[in-house]
């Protein structure tokens, strides 16, 4: 069993019953900025925009916070956000890629650096693992929008490249370059996404035990906790019956 998409269901499910909601809207307000900063304040102009203001909503951030988010990119006073891509090895050699929005380069890759050699891995440089792993569009619909013959019907309408089904929801996949298209098709056949995002799918899985999978989870949940990191994928792999106690 990949244990990188469980992870992502795990760390959903802990999230919702134990995350500081004024940090997850920390984050998503830091990408809308960057987002219209980058490009027009109109989503309807600006992709990126669209897809940040589309995922804060799926996490019920009020739309007074979205608006100050947009905002403050046309500010004066707004923070010079970079975004910063770190690789490394984690536990078990898992490899690690880490996506951060940062205003101060050093203090990141600092705390970066730390959390890494704190659980026995190594960051690297970049590009150290980024080949393993490829740039791909993911869309995520709840369990309800339908069957999972009936999303497969829709993505492969879209132009999807894969789809996978279970209890918690249907997650589909694309080309990167064609995620504007593919969510914009789906949205048109299932209604809004709850997630719409472009993510590192790891090539080849690391398989490890369960010792090691926990320090993995420990890792990518001291990464995920710094308020400067945005994303964290792992490739590691675990069996069913690991990713069950994992899952309690």
């Amino acid at each position: 069993m990949a244990g990188h998409s469980q992870f992502k269901n795990i760390m959903h499910r802990k999230g919702r019953q134990d995350a500081v909601r004024s940090k997850i809207f920390s984050k998503l307000a830091r990408e809308i900025t960057v987002a219209a900063k980058m490009g027009a304040p109109d989503p309807a102009m600006n992709p990126r925009l669209r897809l940040a203001i589309q995922n804060a909503k799926s996490q019920s951030m009020p739309k007074d916070n979205i608006q100050r988010a947009i905002s403050k990119a046309s500010g004066g006073d707004s923070e010079n956000y970079e975004e910063v891509r770190y690789e490394g090895y984690g536990p078990g050699g898992v490899a690690v890629i880490v996506e951060a929005l940062t205003d101060n380069r050093n203090r990141t890759a600092s705390t970066v650096r730390a959390a890494f050699t704190k659980s026995g891995g190594a960051l690297g440089e970049t590009g150290s693992v980024g080949f393993m792993f490829n740039r791909v569009g993911e869309i995520v619909y709840p369990a309800d929008k339908g069957t999972a013959d009936e999303i497969m019907e829709a993505a492969i309408m879209a132009g999807a490249e894969d789809v996978t089904s279970d209890d918690d929801g249907h997650t589909i996949l694309c080309a990167f370059e064609d995620i504007g298209d593919v969510s914009k098709s789906l949205e048109d056949q299932l209604g809004e996404a709850e997630s719409v995002r472009a993510v590192w799918k790891p090539q080849t899985m690391t398989p490890v035990d369960e010792d090691k999978a926990m320090s993995v989870l420990r890792l990518i949940s001291v990464l995920d906790d710094d308020d400067d990191v945005q994303n964290v994928y792992a490739n590691f792999e675990v069996d069913d019956e690991v990713m069950a106690k994992l899952s309690a």
